[in-house]
């Protein structure tokens, strides 16, 4: 099952993407896709509805953040062996755990905005796994039956605040719009392995990365379990699991960052594709950017 929120900001709509890809609005079913409405029992009820049985969705609409309310973004460093070695950085023993602010997040197809006097600002493809009951000390043979699903998430980074402002990556990290989330929550049921996705991002039409969570250090498993170990996870939650390499501060000769007119689409198989037109910074006041 898919779901989603569409509409202006400040005011999605929960919908369910049927098997044609169209939209379908949940409003007659459920309020919103928030934290509470990722148990099992809920989401049981919701995948025995009839898309049919639904109204269609004219047009096409923004795409928001699948999940209102999510309670925080645990990310993972470093998961792929060879971003570790174009980053520069010693291959982790353990995860590399960090936190990306609330405020980052953003729709997967909304511009993301440089910061103020940005040099350095890349992009990073990720799994994103979203929690769907409270984890504490979990094992490993139960991690995954702590997620309701999966997203797409750009961790888009500033490597200068990242790595020269001091030891905080979350610096680099947590600029407003640098985490794209999206387009859907797809449920665990449907996506199956988490660990046999392909996943890829391009920047102006050019290929940059191509992985496959097959590749990863630390599986889904052994973050969930190691997460919770420090952190406790509540339903709605967002995981990010790191990115494979070709992130834009490893190109050689020459690193390539982004600048105000590029436009980044990445995707990973089963949870859809995000596109976002990189723009300079902007005052934004009090705008509702998720």
């Amino acid at each position: 099952m898919k779901l989603c929120r569409f509409g202006r900001r400040g005011e999605e709509k929960p919908g369910l993407v049927d098997a044609d890809g169209v939209i379908r609005d949940l409003s007659s079913r459920i309020a919103d896709i928030t934290p509470a409405a990722l148990t099992s029992d809920v989401l049981a009820r919701l995948s025995a509805v009839d898309p049919a049985s639904l109204p269609a969705v004219p047009g096409t609409p923004r795409y928001g953040v699948p999940v209102r309310g999510i309670g925080k973004i645990v990310a993972i460093g470093l998961n792929y062996e060879d971003h570790a070695i174009e980053s520069n950085l010693p291959i982790p023993t353990e995860p590399v755990m960090f936190a990306k602010a609330l405020s980052s997040l953003t729709g997967p197809n909304d511009e993301v905005m440089l910061p103020r006097n940005s040099t350095h600002s890349d992009w990073e493809v990720e799994l994103g796994v979203v929690i769907g009951k409270t984890c504490r000390y979990v094992e490993e043979a139960q991690a995954l039956d702590h997620v309701a699903g999966y997203v797409l998430a750009n961790d888009v980074s500033e490597r200068f605040n990242q790595k020269q402002r001091g030891t905080q990556w979350s610096k680099g990290k947590g600029h407003d719009t640098f985490c794209p989330v999206g387009p859907w929550l797809v449920t665990a049921d449907e996506v199956g392995d988490p660990q046999d996705l392909g996943m890829w991002l391009d920047v102006n039409g050019q290929r940059m990365q191509t992985g496959n969570t097959r590749t990863m250090i630390f599986n889904v498993r052994q973050i969930i379990v190691y997460a919770s170990q420090y952190i406790t996870l509540f339903p709605g939650d967002l995981i990010i699991t790191g990115t494979p390499p070709g992130v834009g501060e490893g190109k050689k000769p020459s690193p390539i960052f982004l600048k105000a007119g590029d436009v980044m689409d990445l995707g990973i198989a089963k949870l859809g594709t995000q596109r976002q037109q990189v723009v300079e910074w902007r005052h934004l006041g009090d705008e509702v950017l998720a």
